[in-house]
């Protein structure tokens, strides 16, 4: 395999070849067969698809987050990405750049949920010296938890205290992170709707909760080959790195390897890990079977 085939094969994938999402079907259809992507490219940049470069059709001149506001094709694919979560088809992480989420198909959302959620969802968050939440932060979830979904506005009305957009924003983060709340809807006069994650979609919490930390990274590893086609071990700790220590991805890619479900390609001189392609076993013709 040359590079630029390579690079032909992940743009065909990543739907930036002229073949735009445009509508539900296509969307679903094109997170589901990713597994992952970023909502925006960012810098320093990532192997991964990108939510609005496939629903724009191009990777030239793609608004980054915080060039977003000014951009209608940002607001477009924000819209049908927003249709996705309405309807769990996808589910939105919140891990890299701020307001820039990490999208998940619904079928590896489990996997993720394994790495990065509380194995006992339903037990409300504690502040503490040694707790990543803030008291602000348990206020939110619990008042969430007592009044069901409830817009950003909402929430700051239900808190009160003079309490900054910035301070909520904050706390809320400190949830998302940890998968204690998700993000199910947007309303231009409201802004972000926020339901417990595992209130939300509590199959694939109960799914995640089941699945032990190896066979959840080493189904996400996978996934991530079958998206960007081939990759160097770098740049899986690369991307991985940022939700779970390097140790463990190197670990997950020698068991993969040790099973064979891995192996090495050469990319134009480089050494890179593929899926290991499925053997054809040639079937004799007629003439040679008979013999």
């Amino acid at each position: 395999m040359t590079d630029l085939e390579l690079q032909r094969q992940r743009r065909d994938k990543w739907r930036l070849s002229g073949k735009p999402i445009r509508t539900i079907e296509d969307a679903r259809a094109f997170v589901e067969e990713v597994g992952f992507c970023l909502m925006y490219p960012q810098r320093p940049a990532l192997l991964a698809p990108t939510f609005v470069g496939a629903f724009v059709g191009a990777d030239d001149h793609l608004p980054e987050w915080r060039h977003a506001f000014k951009d209608p094709r940002a607001a477009q694919a924000t819209e049908l990405m927003v249709r996705l979560l309405r309807e769990r088809s996808a589910f939105e992480a919140n891990l890299f750049e701020e307001n820039n989420g990490l999208i998940l198909a619904a079928s590896v959302f489990p996997y993720f949920y394994a790495l990065m959620g509380e194995r006992n969802p339903k037990l409300a968050p504690k502040p503490g010296a040694r707790s990543p939440y803030s008291q602000l932060a348990c206020d939110a979830y619990t008042v969430i938890q007592r009044e069901g979904a409830l817009s950003k506005q909402k929430l700051l009305e239900k808190l009160g205290g003079g309490l900054s957009t910035p301070a909520l924003d904050k706390a809320l983060g400190e949830l998302w992170t940890k998968l204690r709340l998700t993000r199910v809807d947007y309303r231009a006069s409201e802004g972000s709707v926020w339901d417990l994650l595992y209130r939300w979609a509590p199959e694939p919490v109960k799914e995640g909760v089941g699945l032990s930390v190896p066979e959840a990274l080493s189904g996400l590893v996978s996934k991530y080959l079958d998206c960007v086609i081939a990759a160097e071990p770098s740049e899986l700790e690369t991307f991985f790195g940022n939700f779970i220590a390097r140790s463990k991805i190197k670990e997950a890619i020698n068991a993969l390897l040790a099973a064979r479900e891995l192996s090495f390609v050469h990319v134009s001189g480089k050494s890179m890990l593929q899926i290991t392609p499925e053997k054809v076993v040639p079937v004799p013709s007629p003439r040679t079977a008979a013999r």
